[in-house]
């Protein structure tokens, strides 16, 4: 069976969409599983145990007719079994009637009446569980399994390399991420404060001054990191290049304190104890049910009026 699905969004989206194709993966062990994302996301499948291949095709650009037709050109030439799309578009459910792929799958609402089978959109659950309720037309009606990654050997060797530079290997450490370079789309509302960060940085330092504190850099975030450092000369920073790389750093620490962002996503795939800090978001639709995973929400729509105190009182457990 060769199966394609379509799945725009950031790297995060793709990451909560990896239980979906790995359950697909072990009900159909020898499938063609490929998937349909934005550029800016293909580095997702850098960690993905599921995916043969990736295309790409850019759903948020001014794409002309020639544009679609080039796509579906491609598709119809991968002669696929089935497709399935998270999107809820008529123009993508036009596109695969246009492809011929037989089964159809996608959500009720717009553009359902081009697909062939459909299911409905819950949106107030867990995002990853509301994707894997796409798979119930294939026959597939267990719950959704856990996220998870498949980490490339070269990565987890060159964050062993990087936790001795740091002087963090052989023990425990605390990851820090607050940055814009692993965020969809980042907007002033997501951003903690660094007076803030300061002062669980500082507290972190106080009550267990063995314990490292590690914040990762991305891409944009020199200068927010250079600034932080600033202010707390005694951190350690790491730059992780990529997602594969990111992920081996993460599972090293033992605590993950993040905005909502990539890292959040790779946390919770690798299971390192995470809190979230989230802004309009519902915490409840980006992280599972467990005792690993907790997500402190602002009373406003800001992620800067949550408290370090509040933050604090859920690292101690106060």
């Amino acid at each position: 069976m060769r199966v394609v699905a379509l799945v725009p969004g950031g790297i995060g989206d793709q990451i909560l969409f990896f239980p979906t194709l790995d359950d697909l993966k072990r009900c159909y062990p020898n499938a063609q599983l490929d998937v349909v994302t934005e550029p800016r996301s293909k580095a997702a499948y850098r960690v993905s145990k599921s995916v043969n291949d990736v295309l790409i095709f850019d759903y948020k650009d001014r794409n002309s007719l020639a544009d679609w037709g080039n796509l579906v050109g491609t598709i119809r030439d991968r002669e696929y079994d089935a497709a399935i799309t998270v999107g809820q578009s008529w123009l993508v459910g036009l596109f695969l009637w246009l492809t011929g792929i037989p089964t159809r799958i996608g959500y009720q609402g717009k553009g359902s009446g081009f697909l062939t089978k459909t299911v409905p959109f819950k949106a107030s659950q867990y995002v990853a569980t509301t994707y894997h309720d796409l798979l119930q037309p294939l026959g597939i009606t267990t719950s959704n399994p856990e996220l998870a990654v498949n980490v490339p050997k070269p990565d987890i060797e060159w964050a062993q390399t990087e936790q001795k530079r740091l002087g963090v290997n052989g023990t425990s450490y605390v990851l820090i991420y607050g940055g814009t370079s692993w965020v969809s789309k980042p907007q002033a509302l997501d951003l903690y404060p660094l007076d803030k960060w300061q002062e669980i940085i500082q507290d972190f330092q106080t009550k267990q001054p063995d314990l490292p504190v590690v914040v990762i850099q991305g891409a944009n975030d020199e200068a927010l990191v250079r600034s932080l450092r600033d202010l707390c000369p005694n951190i350690k920073v790491t730059a992780p290049e990529d997602i594969g790389k990111l992920a081996a750093m993460i599972a090293g620490a033992s605590l993950m304190l993040t905005t909502d962002s990539v890292p959040l996503q790779l946390s919770v795939a690798v299971q390192t104890y995470t809190i979230g800090l989230f802004g309009s978001t519902e915490p409840s639709k980006l992280l599972p049910n467990s005792d690993k995973f907790l997500g402190i929400k602002s009373p406003t729509a800001t992620v800067a009026d949550i408290s370090p105190e509040t933050i604090l009182q859920k690292v101690w457990g106060g």
